[in-house]
């Protein structure tokens, strides 16, 4: 019996030391959530309110963002007429567009008129207003060119604020969270197909950082 209770423990030791890692690479484990008064920062708010909502565009990003990742996403990437899903499946991409949709601001519209106005400057051979909104790349060089570009040092805190947007290597994109973790590094929300889709994970995961943006 003795021997029995031994072998247990190690057993649900084992279960714990190579569980709980996982759980916690992917944000499963319960996490105090700080934000940025806990810090003494003051957070932005933009000067722009486009849809006259009484809520600024950052915080109107910020909030169709999140909203988004809230309403049942499926990951796989497509190819589609005119552009939007129609699947009801959605990549890192989607969640910038549709978050800026919620301040009424058709990035679409605006990636495509500045590739078709601008072609040099983007990484493409042949413009193709069906994809080229929802590519990485070209969202890079679209806020590089009309975004307010930031520092890609994520431990200047103050320096990150909700609604502005953030772009990855290989090929990543997602957008700053209100909220935070006890070093006041901020969360990010973004898909890839992973289980929580606003988390603490850009320090966790070493992600690297190409670009921080701000709308305005």
């Amino acid at each position: 019996m003795k021997h029995f209770k031994i072998l247990f423990i190690l057993i649900i030791s084992a279960v714990l030391f190579t569980v709980l890692p996982i759980l916690d690479y992917w944000n499963m484990l319960p996490q105090k959530i700080y934000y940025a008064k806990d810090f003494d920062i003051i957070e932005h708010k933009s000067s722009f309110d486009t849809d006259y909502d009484n809520i600024d565009d950052s915080h109107d990003i910020l909030f169709g963002a999140r909203d988004y990742i809230n309403s049942g996403l499926k990951y796989k990437s497509g190819y589609y007429a005119g552009g939007y899903p129609t699947d009801g499946y959605s990549v890192c991409t989607d969640v910038i567009w549709n978050a800026f949709q919620s301040a009424v601001i058709d990035l679409k519209s605006l990636v495509d008129q500045d590739i078709s106005d601008n072609t040099e400057f983007y990484p493409l051979d042949n413009p193709d207003p069906n994809i080229d909104f929802r590519r990485v790349k070209n969202l890079k060089v679209f806020f590089e060119r009309h975004a307010i570009s930031l520092t890609t040092d994520i431990t200047q805190i103050e320096e990150w604020q909700p609604g502005d947007i953030v772009t990855f290597a290989p090929s990543h994109i997602g957008i700053i969270s209100d909220k935070r973790n006890k070093d006041g590094i901020p969360y990010l929300i973004h898909y890839s197909g992973q289980p929580n889709k606003e988390e603490d994970c850009i320090v966790k995961r070493s992600m690297e950082i190409t670009g921080h943006y701000r709308w305005r």
